[in-house]
């Protein structure tokens, strides 16, 4: 076990932010640690680091253990040396071995020069550090760190980039990249998924699927917690409660437990309620006085079961429509997407086709930069198109949401908001629609200037819903917004009967209400019917077939390769004989190298099936056999390259 903490307190003001907290964490978990903003997430963290002290109970009976081990920490802030370059902030990762490989060099250099003791004193120094170096996988250093930085996001020309000049994303993905060669026992995430995009992401979940180590994760990122964690924790009202499973299974034995607790919690209230009814109406009669004296010590011993703390009421959000467009709602024919005017304009796409039918809820995704969000602006005319066409459905009527919130008047107050797009309502009509997302009694004559980012969001799904648009334009609408106002948003959206055009990084959203899926590049646009774990598995598959017909392309012209060489040469009898085994030793090895390839592959989607990442002891064997077949199969690999040579 590597931390186990029991019954302990943190006090902020005499205040208990933490209460009566236990908490364990075992060698090869993954925990997602959940709960609302300044709910303690950062505190626990804090602790378990040592940054910060905890506060034994009050009977004396709090137990604090982290074991010594390495812990590996990416905070939001990365502390990164400002002066190095990429390449030279991931070799100090590896300073110990490169230190360790120079003394080696040294001492086999001094060793030509040695003789009688001082050369068996070098040569044994010589043996136990190349024992350690070995050990610790020294050899493999350079493999490492490209392996690494190639999947987050780093190219070799990034290589020689000072760490100063990167952006915030690009520091953030270098820093968890470090993090990641270091390989600590005990792995500390806080949001590593900030700044990724869709491709890095699924790496990233890869990788962090086949960790060694134990993993403590904070993060937003739903479906990340959902395809990684193995166990969720959640902080509520000072306490914490473990939940076995990933997010998903998270939510549904949360909604069990608060009924339980609920059901729990009425029947105590009951039974206390006839108690103290049967003491009331017994204790003055002499007849009764000592069966009601019993009562009352059984009243007394009892354990008080606290009231389920109530769920903050969420937002309600209905969106529909009054009436149907034509089948074809919008479609964009050969239009060349181009951002900024005169000399500063660019192209971001050639040719764009885009065609959205009555119905489809639509969701556009890419790279950063690749103008998603512009693509939205093109379809309604906000940014003109030059060439090509934009042909509209008849009836259609569009509620926009942009990420920006830029059709806000920052002078409005909420209800002048609502009341400049619809003047016909009544201020009761006003009021009760802003009290559906939360604006309530002097809330609604805040300026729009003074609201916070998910309060915007909330007066902007309240004049979507009032619009009662049938194709939805939506610009990233879970930026900002609690989880409870994003899983109100999901259904509502998932539910919507009319079109929808989507935009955004929330891949749990996209996964609950996609429909399509539309894909940008600079060379293409792609369509994909089916929502985004469909999508995913979709490229995935394509990826992996393009991977193996490299690899047989490969072993094709090595083959090719191979029998020129050897026609070149004369051979004797006994050449031939010895080339006849080698090459058989090699396509027995092929032989052995594909079914391994195959075996992995099962194991790889046994491990990314609900069932396994539910069951804490298979996924760890699961893990441990994978990671022995990919050693299986790379000492096949050297065995062949070898016998290739």
């Amino acid at each position: 076990m590597l931390i186990n903490i029991e019954h302990i307190y943190k006090y902020f003001n005499g205040e208990p932010l933490l209460k009566d907290i236990s908490f364990t964490l075992n060698e090869g978990e993954t925990v997602g640690l959940v709960g609302r903003n300044g709910s303690g997430k950062s505190t626990l963290l804090k602790m378990i680091l040592g940054e910060e002290e905890y506060d034994k109970s009050p009977t004396g009976e709090s137990v604090f253990t982290v074991k010594d081990c390495a812990i590996g920490f990416l905070a939001q802030n990365s502390g990164l040396n400002s002066s190095a370059t990429v390449i030279e902030e991931m070799n100090s990762a590896f300073s110990r071995l490169f230190e360790i490989k120079e003394k080696m060099d040294k001492l086999a250099e001094d060793m030509t020069k040695c003789v009688g003791d001082e050369l068996e004193f070098a040569s044994a120094e010589y043996s136990s550090l190349s024992a350690y170096f070995e050990a610790h996988d020294g050899y493999n250093t350079d493999f490492k760190i490209k392996l690494i930085l190639n999947g987050m996001g780093f190219s070799d020309l990034a290589y020689d980039r000072v760490v100063s000049s990167l952006s915030g994303g690009e520091k953030t993905r270098l820093a968890l990249a470090k993090l990641l060669l270091e390989q600590p026992e005990l792995l500390i995430l806080d949001e590593p998924t900030n700044h990724l995009d869709f491709k890095t992401l699924m790496w990233l979940e890869g990788y962090l699927k086949t960790y060694r180590g134990a993993i403590i994760i904070v993060s937003h990122d739903r479906y990340f917690l959902d395809k990684i964690c193995t166990k969720i924790c959640e902080i509520e009202n000072g306490r914490i409660t473990a939940f076995r499973g990933n997010y998903s299974d998270y939510v549904l034995q949360k909604e069990q437990l608060t009924a339980r607790q609920m059901k729990e919690y009425e029947a105590q209230q009951r039974e206390i309620s006839q108690l103290e009814d049967y003491i009331a109406r017994n204790k003055v009669r002499a007849s009764t006085a000592k069966m009601a004296k019993s009562r009352q010590h059984m009243l007394d011993r009892m354990e008080v079961i606290d009231r389920p703390a109530a769920a903050e009421r969420p937002p309600k959000i209905k969106l529909d429509y009054s009436i149907e467009p034509t089948k074809d709602v919008v479609q964009v024919i050969d239009c060349p997407l181009t951002v900024g005017e005169g000399s500063s304009a660019k192209t971001l796409i050639e040719d764009l086709t885009i065609k959205v039918r009555r119905g489809e809820h639509v969701a556009i995704i890419g790279d950063n930069g690749i103008g998603k969000t512009s693509v939205l602006k093109l379809i309604q005319g906000i940014i003109p198109h030059k060439s090509g066409n934009i042909l509209w459905g008849n009836n259609v009527k569009v509620s926009y949401f942009d990420q920006e919130h830029a059709s806000l008047n920052p002078h409005d107050t909420a209800i002048e908001a609502v009341a400049r797009r619809f003047p016909q309502m009544t201020d009761g009509e006003i009021r009760k629609a802003l009290a559906s997302v939360l604006f309530r009694g002097e809330d609604v004559f805040k300026p729009v200037s003074v609201l916070s980012g998910g309060e915007r969001a909330k007066l902007c799904f309240a004049i979507m819903a009032l619009n009662h648009g049938n194709l939805l334009i939506l610009d990233e609408p879970t930026n900002h917004i609690d989880l409870p106002t994003k899983e109100v948003l999901e259904e509502a959206l998932k539910e919507f009967g009319g079109t929808m055009i989507l935009v955004s990084h929330d891949r749990y959203l996209l996964n609950k209400t996609a429909s399509r899926i539309v894909e940008l590049t600079p060379n293409h646009v792609r369509s994909f019917d089916g929502d985004f774990d469909f999508y995913i598995n979709t490229i995935t598959e394509e990826e992996k077939s393009a991977a193996e017909r490299q690899a047989e392309e490969k072993r094709a012209a090595a083959a090719e390769e191979y029998n020129e060489k050897k026609q070149k040469q004369y051979r004797s009898k006994q050449q031939r004989a010895d080339d006849a085994k080698r090459r058989q030793l090699m396509r027995d090895l092929e032989n052995e190298i594909e079914q391994i390839e195959e075996q992995i592959a099962e194991l790889e989607e046994e491990i990314a099936s609900p069932e396994i990442a539910a069951d804490f002891a298979i996924m760890t064997e699961k893990c441990s056999q994978l990671e022995a077949l990919r050693s299986q199969a790379d000492e096949k690999m050297e065995q062949w390259a070898t016998l290739d040579a």
